[in-house]
């Protein structure tokens, strides 16, 4: 047997142009598929995730669990790799824990890194989209419900319409058809006074259809995973235009 050591030469590895983490559900069945349809878009821009504990039923108990567990799954997101956008991938958790908690728990371990989740992502991308009343559609239980609108309408959001599936498990969750999002979609965009419409849930599968229905309805649509994947793109200094995925992915954030 001949064998030899030979000296390789190095590049800069993947993520020539940006590195974006993200920190997903254990229960998460979908963020990761819908983060590859856009990404597969987006060359020399490296994702990497790591996964956090949680418990399959969402309540308010269950979500606020994870807080003391985020700064380990940010820790599985290795800091020398120089991130440049980091995001917490759960839209009820986030709004019961806060923006600015969440992002201070990624700081511990990535100093100075650009931090985003769903909530936040979502007032961003109707800021850049000029919208302010819209409607709400989620799988979640009545108490989540209460806070996702809460929270929302605290951040300068108006919601004319909420509509739900209530549905407090996310294995089944993840398995409402693209088919019942559309139509439940469809039904919250039909009253006059909304101007676009937001999909919330990461398990919720909905970035396949964003542009489509946009066409149809005639009105911006977002989603969790939708709004976080662009604003951590956007958060990472990418300016690409990507009009297959919607309104949303043609915009800047707002300054």
């Amino acid at each position: 047997m001949r064998y030899e050591t030979l000296a390789p030469t190095l590049d800069t590895g993947l993520g020539s142009r940006a590195r974006i983490g993200l920190i997903v559900l254990r229960s998460d069945q979908t963020i990761e598929f819908e983060a590859r349809q856009i990404f597969a878009s987006l060359p020399g821009v490296a994702l990497y995730q790591s996964r956090i504990y949680n418990d399959f039923q969402i309540n308010r108990d269950t979500l606020m669990a994870m807080k003391p567990l985020i700064p380990e799954a940010a820790r599985l997101l290795p800091v020398p790799w120089n991130f440049n956008a980091i995001g917490f991938a759960c839209t009820s958790a986030a709004m019961l824990i806060g923006d600015a908690p969440i992002a201070e728990l990624v700081r511990q371990i990535h100093a100075d890194i650009e931090v985003s989740n769903p909530v936040h992502a979502c007032v961003e991308a109707f800021k850049a989209l000029a919208v302010k009343r819209i409607a709400v559609v989620t799988p979640y239980s009545r108490t989540v419900n209460d806070a996702i609108a809460a929270g929302l309408e605290a951040r300068g959001l108006s919601i004319p319409v909420f509509v739900s599936f209530e549905e407090p498990d996310d294995n089944i969750v993840a398995k409402i058809s693209e088919a019942s999002v559309v139509s439940a979609a469809r039904t919250a965009a039909s009253d006059p006074s909304v101007e676009g419409v937001f999909i919330s849930c990461t398990s919720i599968r909905a970035v396949s259809f964003v542009a489509a229905l946009e066409k149809e309805i005639g009105k911006p649509v977002t989603s969790s995973n939708h709004a976080i994947l662009w604003h951590l793109i956007r958060l990472a200094g990418l300016d690409d235009s990507l009009p297959q995925f919607g309104k949303l992915y043609k915009r800047d954030i707002a300054r």
